[in-house]
């Protein structure tokens, strides 16, 4: 399994079952802590997929290499991000036109509408489409 420095982000349940991974603010997301998070996602979700809330939230750098990677499936069966800033738009709006992701996938700055659209499976389950 691929290492990562262990404050590059969180996973953890939040209610309803759905997965969340937080990267820590300012973090560098290169391939290597990439695809240690995809792993971790896929071991914590232990063979099961679950919605999952990425929390980008001023995020410092997403390299290609680590783009290449997130397009990957994995035990998301659907993906909300959540970012706060210019910045974290700009970055999902760029992976979502540039990489077919690997499940529906949305960008949001509001958590509850994030969280009320992972809980909702089939509600306009449309790929790459962003949510101001």
């Amino acid at each position: 399994m691929a290492q990562a420095e262990p404050d590059d982000y969180v996973i953890q349940f939040e209610p309803d079952n759905v997965m969340s991974l937080a990267w820590k603010p300012g973090v560098r997301i290169e391939a290597g802590n990439a695809r240690a998070a995809v792993e971790a996602v896929n071991d914590f979700a232990a063979g099961s997929r679950y919605p999952l809330l990425v929390k980008m939230a001023n995020a410092g750098h997403l390299s290609r290499a680590a783009r290449d990677v997130f397009v990957e499936p994995c035990a998301a069966s659907r993906i909300a991000l959540l970012g706060s800033n210019p910045v974290d738009r700009m970055l999902a709006d760029y992976q979502i036109a540039t990489h077919e992701p690997p499940c529906p996938t949305r960008f949001f700055v509001s958590e509850d509408e994030a969280m009320m659209w992972l809980k909702n499976p089939g509600d306009d389950d449309r790929k790459g489409e962003t949510v101001q």
